[in-house]
């Protein structure tokens, strides 16, 4: 007999409790255990070239894969490895913008598939002004926009407005944040922004949204669910969102997409001599008390359950 039987027969013979007790006892625990169980887990990919790049993986508890941008065209043979060993199949893929560290590794495999399934591709095209305002990242943004438009086994969403929800078993994704009209910035400033949570944890994804794009979502009907538990520090931790968002929204950890140089601001001179801005946004995670981070260049690959 197995053991929750056994103890169910021995507390009826008691008399300690009623069958309808004992039952309703047993549903109570099982709605607490549920809430709980983690409804997915979460890899940060770090680069295998030491290089910026933004790459997520998440698998839902019955199996389902959704990734976050994946990094640069470099990138692709160690995610098209990851994903092979969780089954070679996509449900979601979620693109951030179209930079080359974000979305390139997609690319490739859009290219070549070599049987890899992707069921859905999430994204949303930057207005044309917007795209013509970065000539440096037009063409392979445009080279994008037509590989989606040729795809005929895969579900591609152009979300032109936030609030859309996705739910994959028990977790979901929002998007708080859509491409924007902003000229200044531009492709950073037009990053999607999402929160993904189940019952145990909450990850607010920035993508490289810049002070602007960081505004507007503050200023916007989402603001309280940008609160969360994990917060994925925006353009790798250097030049994204400003100190006032981060005052502003509640988190209690940070994910840092970064390499060494990057973390360090070291371009070849030493710590802190380059003009980048990963220290200063460090010390203003120290002064709000944050003391959890989860550093790509320092943990390598991190997991989160």
């Amino acid at each position: 007999m197995k053991r929750r039987n056994f103890l169910r027969a021995t507390a009826l013979a008691a008399g300690a409790l009623s069958a309808a007790q004992l039952d309703a006892a047993n549903d109570i625990t099982k709605q607490w255990n549920s809430k709980k169980k983690s409804g997915f887990t979460l890899w940060q990919i770090p680069s295998h070239r030491n290089t910026i790049g933004n790459s997520y993986v998440m698998r839902t508890s019955k199996g389902k894969v959704i990734v976050m941008d994946g990094g640069f065209p470099q990138e692709e043979l160690t995610l098209r490895g990851f994903i092979g060993a969780l089954g070679n199949q996509v449900d979601a893929w979620f693109i951030s913008h179209p930079h080359d560290d974000h979305f390139g590794a997609l690319i490739e495999i859009l290219k070549n598939p070599q049987h890899m399934r992707i069921k859905s591709i999430i994204h949303s095209r930057l207005p044309e002004a917007v795209l013509k305002a970065e000539p440096q990242s037009e063409k392979m943004a445009r080279e994008f926009y037509t590989l989606l438009q040729n795809l005929k086994d895969t579900q591609v969403f152009d979300l032109q407005q936030p609030g859309e929800v996705f739910r994959y078993d028990d977790m979901q994704v929002k998007v708080l944040g859509v491409a924007n009209d902003f000229t200044g910035n531009p492709y950073n400033n037009s990053s999607m922004i999402y929160r993904v949570w189940d019952r145990r944890k909450s990850i607010l994804f920035l993508g490289d949204a810049g002070v602007e794009c960081g505004q507007k979502v503050l200023d916007g009907p989402f603001r309280s669910e940008l609160d969360c538990e994990y917060i994925q520090m925006a353009h790798h931790g250097q030049n994204g969102c400003d100190e006032h968002f981060y005052k502003t929204v509640k988190f209690r950890a940070c994910l840092w997409p970064t390499p060494t140089w990057v973390w360090n601001n070291d371009q070849g001179k030493g710590f802190d001599t380059g003009i980048l801005k990963t220290v200063e946004v460090r010390k203003w995670m120290e002064k709000l008390g944050i003391q959890e981070h989860h550093t790509t260049c320092i943990e390598g690959l991190w997991q989160l359950d």
